[in-house]
């Protein structure tokens, strides 16, 4: 079976401004990815446009994933979708630094697909931008229920500059 993610490049070069889509949905597997922050069992999903220039083929699109884990405050389940666009340039003779090499007159997507994921999941996802954690004292979650504890705890190693700052006038 012919992978959807390796491109023939001559047939892009040998005609500039054509295009070629490539959208597929891929098993992380093919692509190499084998991190527990992926969703078991879903797919990486890949929708790109190859747009032939005089110079090089310009890859651009988007990438996304479904990831899973515990939020990094509460220790809440946590799962979400990371929608990444991409825009990057291949080229058989490289002129352009940040270009990719065009080898054996085709483009593999492989390596872009999966360094944009793993670039793109995150290491410590929130449940919600204002979660409000677990209380330092109890334990308690603090999104669910509120608990009198102090938090005022000081670390007593600046005891000696809270002094100093005791002694500077207002």
């Amino acid at each position: 079976m012919k992978n959807p993610l390796v491109v023939n490049a001559l047939e892009l070069l040998r005609r500039p401004g054509s295009l070629k889509d490539v959208t597929c949905e891929v098993e992380p597997d093919v692509v190499e990815l084998h991190d527990e922050r992926l969703v078991p069992e879903s797919t990486v999903d890949v929708d790109l446009v190859c747009s032939s220039l005089s110079n090089g083929i310009v890859i651009e699109g988007k990438i996304s994933a479904r990831f899973h884990g515990e939020c990094r405050r509460c220790l809440a389940p946590v799962t979400g979708r990371i929608d990444t666009p991409v825009r990057e340039l291949y080229q058989e003779t490289i002129t352009d630094p940040d270009a990719f090499p065009i080898e054996n007159d085709q483009i593999d997507l492989r390596p872009l697909v999966r360094e944009t994921v793993l670039l793109e999941l995150p290491d410590a996802p929130l449940c919600s931008a204002d979660c409000r954690g677990l209380c330092p004292v109890c334990g308690v979650d603090r999104n669910a229920t509120a608990c009198s504890c102090s938090t005022e705890a000081r670390d007593p190693r600046w005891s000696a500059l809270d002094a100093l700052r005791e002694q500077l006038p207002e």
